[in-house]
């Protein structure tokens, strides 16, 4: 099974960027994604972002996560 977290784009360079949720901050590939910008919200897994999602749906994910408990050590 994968997980998706959802993080904000931070910084894009070409295909590559930066994202960030809670603080935590890391570089990702945006290679498998047309169209996305500064702001916007993406699923990250395995330093790929896999699809961008709204910010309602975003908030969404994170508070099902943070239910779980879950440390966002990514």
């Amino acid at each position: 099974m994968c997980l998706g977290i959802p993080m904000k784009i931070m910084e894009l360079t070409g295909l590559e960027g930066v994202v960030e949720i809670h603080n935590v901050k890391r570089n990702v590939s945006f290679m498998l994604l047309d169209d996305v910008k500064v702001g916007d919200m993406v699923l990250i897994h395995a330093g790929f972002a896999i699809q961008k999602i709204s910010e309602k749906d975003a908030e969404e994910i994170i508070k099902v996560i943070e239910s779980l408990d879950f440390e966002f050590q990514i």
